[in-house]
């Protein structure tokens, strides 16, 4: 066998991902749209895309300048990723020292405590109590010297509050006082519409997450951004690609922005369905946990692990469970159009067989 080095963090590093062959099902499980943007303003992009577009380097700058606008901040605070979770691999490369201390709550998104394995930091996690709170105390109190990075999601995902304004500035001065960068991650912002860009020209430390991938629809495009003081906003451009968001991404990007129309429709449409799903399974005797987000966290009547399995062989329907002990009885579902949601909540209802 041949002595090649492998470095060890990346070696030892446990990788789930995410199951393939899912065109065929009603996908409720990754938090997409099930439904995706309107088919005409689809076409419309489409056409733009000429031999010449797709034979050029992206160009990000264009986004980021109608981005910044239309955010009322400037150019210079924003930068253009793959994703959101290619912005935390970023910001943790640039941030955070090897051996140091990266806290969020848990369980959260799991792409902050893969990065920290990869890259051999302390992920610390402070967990929610048996009813799904949160102490902001526990996470002051988990905050040290040690710590180069704290990430909030708001609202968390899978499950918990958002944060308020008076709890963030609270975590941010302890973050501040111990020399650290806070990260909020606004995937879900749309959905409930409450966001903390104001506090970037307050705080030369703090950084916001946003991502195409939800509201705007275009998961498969790999769309994000980091928002956030020019200085820090320099540094990541340092250590990012230099041809790294694809030119299809950017111009659906911009395409959206051009048109927030399409965007008032996509939000008008996901808060119809979801409010027609919770008031459904509260009438069938289900409890909606977190309803800011474009998912909902339900206890089904009967075990979630066969539940998940007769909803895919049985009804071509594909929802999230957990193994965490905490979240292991309960199942995520993503929200949507009145119509997606009518088809998840016959599936549901006839496989939840106690």
């Amino acid at each position: 066998m041949s002595n090649y080095y492998v470095n060890e963090d990346i070696k030892n590093c446990f990788r789930i991902f995410s199951e393939e062959g899912r065109s065929a099902y009603l996908r409720m499980d990754m938090n997409e749209n099930p439904e995706g943007l309107p088919g005409d303003f689809v076409d419309s992009v489409l056409a733009e895309i000429t031999p010449e577009y797709l034979a050029t380097y992206p160009e990000p700058g264009h986004f980021c300048r109608k981005y910044a606008k239309q955010l009322g901040i400037r150019p210079e605070q924003v930068c253009a990723t793959s994703g959101s979770d290619t912005a935390i691999r970023y910001i943790m490369e640039t941030f955070v020292g090897r051996g140091h201390k990266v806290v969020t709550v848990t369980p959260t998104f799991e792409m902050y405590r893969v990065y920290c394995n990869m890259y051999g930091y302390e992920h610390v996690g402070v967990p929610y109590d048996s009813k799904f709170q949160i102490s902001v105390e526990d996470i002051l109190n988990t905050i040290d010297e040690r710590t180069d990075l704290v990430a909030l999601l708001n609202p968390n995902n899978p499950i918990g509050r958002a944060f308020t304004e008076d709890e963030v500035r609270t975590i941010m001065d302890k973050v501040t006082a111990c020399g650290a960068v806070m990260v909020i991650d606004e995937a879900y912002h749309y959905f409930y519409p409450n966001t903390f860009i104001k506090l970037i020209d307050e705080y030369d430390n703090l950084l916001l997450l946003r991502t195409f991938s939800k509201m705007y629809s275009i998961a498969g495009c790999r769309l994000g951004a980091v928002i956030g003081c020019e200085q820090l906003i320099e540094y990541i451009n340092h250590v990012r690609s230099s041809a790294e968001v694809n030119t299809v991404a950017l111009l659906f990007g911009e395409r959206l922005i051009d048109h927030p129309e399409v965007l008032d429709e996509l939000i008008r449409t996901e808060r119809e369905g979801r409010k027609y799903l919770i008031d459904e399974l509260e009438k069938h005797g289900y409890t909606c946990h977190n309803q800011d987000g474009n998912f909902l966290f339900i206890e089904p009547k009967s075990d979630s692990a066969q539940l998940a399995q007769r909803l895919k062989d049985d009804y071509k329907v594909l929802i999230k469970r957990y193994g965490n002990p905490l979240l292991s009885k309960y199942i995520r579902i993503s929200t949507g159009s009145k119509a997606a949601m009518s088809r998840f909540l016959e599936a549901f209802l006839a496989a939840d067989r106690a």
